[in-house]
């Protein structure tokens, strides 16, 4: 989480992710947001030196709070580490189909719409996301150790599903339904029970 917790940040980013996973990060201006926000651009400015910062500052907000929620749903007791997972991708599919919209994937809304803008931002995304991946290699091997996880390198399977997740999510924009994601959460399936080769 971020060190600097003043309400005033605080809520220039609460305000602001809500904008961007609507609209984009280019598509909102610093006037809307502004506005959106209710304070001056002197507020801005002081937390901020750009729009640019303020969207690394965005992103690692997101992330730190992506995080949090991951690690307490991989240390709930009571589950084994591959329903764990399939816990994880069902809340990935209810936060696609508006259950959860407060809680919108920003990989899924900028990687493509700042990658090529703002090098800052993205090894934002790309260090947030590799952190992510990091924590569902660690579930895998709690899954391969208690027998619910049958793959050959919880690394490469970590990988693989996070970016056959992201892939289905952007489907799921395009196509506006979740049906990618009900095919992802099949082949997740047969992935973790060593149905096809890591």
């Amino acid at each position: 989480m971020n060190t600097d917790t003043h309400p005033t940040r605080q809520h220039i980013l609460d305000v602001g992710y809500q904008l961007i996973v609507e609209k984009g990060f280019t598509r909102v201006g610093l006037s809307q947001l502004l506005t959106h926000a209710g304070v001056p651009k002197g507020s801005f400015y002081h937390y901020f030196k750009s729009k640019e910062q303020f969207g690394e500052a965005l992103i690692t907000e997101y992330f730190a709070n992506y995080q949090q929620r991951l690690d307490a749903l991989f240390s709930e007791s009571g589950m084994n580490g591959y329903e764990k997972l399939m816990h994880y991708w069902q809340k990935w599919i209810e936060v696609n189909d508006g259950t959860y919209s407060n809680q919108r994937c920003l990989v899924v809304k900028l990687s493509g719409e700042v990658s090529d803008l703002s090098d800052a931002m993205r090894l934002s995304l790309l260090d947030g996301a590799s952190r992510i991946i990091a924590l569902i290699a660690r579930c895998i091997e709690e899954g391969m150790e208690d027998g619910s996880i049958q793959v050959k390198d919880s690394h490469v399977a970590a990988n693989q599903l996070y970016y056959l997740w992201i892939g289905a999510s952007l489907m799921s924009k395009l196509s506006q339904n979740t049906d990618g994601m009900s095919q992802a959460w099949l082949s997740t399936k047969h992935l973790l029970k060593g149905n096809t080769a890591f």
